[in-house]
């Protein structure tokens, strides 16, 4: 007889009876306050970085990346239900190229302010807001478009619960 305890399975696990996927309009609010705590350990981040005068493309590159490390952990398990170690193929490089488009309109747009506010002699606070303004536009125009993707082809399949012990 195998003792249960202490088999170690990587493979993929179907769903467990009682963790059946949030309804659409749940994890789409849930997707969204994820993004707000994003939002925020980003803004944190970039005007930090801008007010001590990083350059618009370091500052929005680097608040991206702290917005989307906790998003990807809050968003994984509380919008979409999922647990354990993600699939690398299956969910964890599709969501990185879907991030990825998102973190180029954020960087893109507030590089591209920082090259218009340049000429202007926008400086100080009022270049902050301005860059902050185009990074925060970026976020709204992209979280539908980011949620359709990561919904429909990141987390659309079974869960790939994946036993933690080794």
């Amino acid at each position: 007889m195998t003792d249960v305890s202490t088999v170690t399975d990587t493979a993929p696990q179907p769903r467990q009876p009682g963790t059946k996927r949030p309804r659409l309009f749940a994890r789409l609010l849930r997707a969204g306050a994820s993004s707000v705590v994003a939002t925020g350990f980003s803004q944190v981040t970039l005007i930090g970085l801008l007010a001590t005068g990083a350059s618009p493309t370091l500052a929005s590159s680097v608040a991206f990346v702290a917005g989307a490390v906790p998003n990807y952990f809050i968003a994984r398990r509380w919008a979409w239900g999922r647990q354990g170690k993600p699939h690398v193929k299956r969910e964890l490089v599709p969501y990185l190229c879907v991030i990825g488009l998102g973190a180029l309109a954020s960087v893109g747009l507030t590089t591209l302010a920082g090259m218009i506010t340049e000429p202007l002699k926008i400086s100080g606070f009022t270049r902050i807001i301005v860059l902050d303004v185009a990074y925060l536009s970026s976020y709204a125009l992209v979280f539908i478009l980011k949620f359709t993707l990561l919904d429909r082809f990141v987390y659309s399949g079974p869960r790939a619960l994946v036993s933690a012990k080794t």
